[in-house]
């Protein structure tokens, strides 16, 4: 698979039995509705995809346990441990107007509200309170920047390719 956005779900991170079984590591919320997006682009090495049709799982204690169609060993399953998993963004939900994904505003310019550049942003996070992007402007510099809307993101367009911010070039 190449050309297209894509949205990582999650990762595997570890063989569960004999069988070629997987653990994984899922980004989606509730961990378990990874199952509920099609197909899995399985990336072993950068930019080479595996596509999965039919990948099914389960909760397994505090982690997720997952069986793939092409993977019949526990060696195989060994040989898929760091796998990233990744979905092709149309094939998220469509959202209401104002409501972003987040790998929809990577790559975005930031300006503060004076029309300084704040860089791109290279990606969000949460740190428990709330959304943090992170920019990165070319001389490299990088900025944490709280994603809260009407207080530091004052607008948000996709089209244009820009993000306003209530934010100072030197914080």
């Amino acid at each position: 698979m190449n050309g297209g956005r894509r949205v990582l779900l999650g990762r595997i991170v570890g063989v569960h039995g004999v069988r070629g079984a997987v653990k994984l590591e899922s980004f989606t919320e509730p961990r378990l509705a990874i199952f509920g997006y099609k197909p899995w682009l399985l990336e072993r090495e950068p930019e080479r995809f595996e596509e999965i049709a039919e990948a099914q799982g389960h909760a397994q204690g505090k982690g997720i346990v997952a069986t793939l169609p092409s993977v019949a060993d526990r060696d195989a399953a060994a040989s898929m441990i760091g796998a990233r998993i990744w979905v092709p963004r149309k094939a998220l939900p469509e959202l209401e107007p104002g409501e972003f994904y987040q790998t929809d505003l990577e790559g975005l310019q930031v300006v503060n509200e004076a029309g300084d550049d704040l860089g791109r942003v290279s990606h969000l996070f949460d740190n428990g309170a709330h959304d943090v992007m992170m920019t990165r402007d070319a001389a490299g510099r990088e900025r944490l920047i709280p994603y809260v809307v009407d207080v530091y993101v004052k607008s948000v367009d996709l089209d244009a390719g820009r993000i306003v911010v209530d934010w100072h070039k030197d914080d």
